[in-house]
């Protein structure tokens, strides 16, 4: 079955970097938009950074990112590791949340409609 595992998370100070890795199996990977969502306590689940399957277009695969994080986080996918990276710079105290990534297939980076989803990994930012 499909599975996927994000790790990575944990504690840093405001202004720091944290790199996620969400390692998919039972799939494949390449056919697969991924994504990563976050959910803080007391909020619904948001969207925060997609990358398309990799065919989806003849150059890299395109990307996009929630106006929170953009110029700060980055997305990218490594197939030959059937994993994704989420690097998260100058975190705020805002960004503390359990992130989740999640895949969709043939997806083009959407920020809703995935069709499988990780079990999280949490991020605290400490002020």
């Amino acid at each position: 079955q499909v599975q996927l595992v994000e790790s990575g998370g944990g504690l840093v100070q405001a202004g720091g970097s944290l790199r996620l890795s969400c390692a998919a199996s039972g799939l494949t990977f390449g056919n697969y938009a991924m994504g990563w969502f976050r959910q803080a306590p007391g909020k619904e689940r948001e969207f925060v950074a997609a990358i398309s399957w990799s065919g989806a277009s003849t150059n890299f695969p395109s990307t996009r990112y929630a106006d929170s994080v953009k110029g700060r986080f980055t997305i990218s996918r490594d197939n030959a590791k059937n994993t994704v990276y989420l690097q998260m710079n100058s975190l705020k105290p805002e960004d503390t949340a359990v992130y989740y990534c999640a895949a969709d297939r043939w997806g083009l980076g959407a920020t809703s409609g995935y069709d499988y989803w990780g079990q999280g990994t949490q991020v605290t930012v400490s002020s």
